[in-house]
């Protein structure tokens, strides 16, 4: 059983990838950033928040298939 800080944190990450997959990216933001305030470990939000940063400063092209392409190593 899960507790209810990670259900929260849960639905806040699943909010977070709707948003993203829809190029919502400020809002799939401001989800993932509330999901680390819950629980600052969070691997999978730290990813998706900074891919949205990455695509808040330039955007992927309107034909966009979801994948994130690295540009730096």
């Amino acid at each position: 059983m899960i507790s209810e800080a990670k259900r929260q944190v849960l639905d806040l990450f699943a909010q977070g990838r709707k948003n993203y997959k829809l190029m919502r990216f400020q809002e799939a933001r401001k989800a993932f950033e509330s999901a680390l305030a819950l629980d600052p470990s969070d691997g999978p939000s730290k990813v998706y928040l900074e891919r949205c940063k990455v695509y808040i400063a330039d955007p992927p092209p309107e034909d966009w298939d979801g994948v994130f392409v690295m540009k730096t190593k």
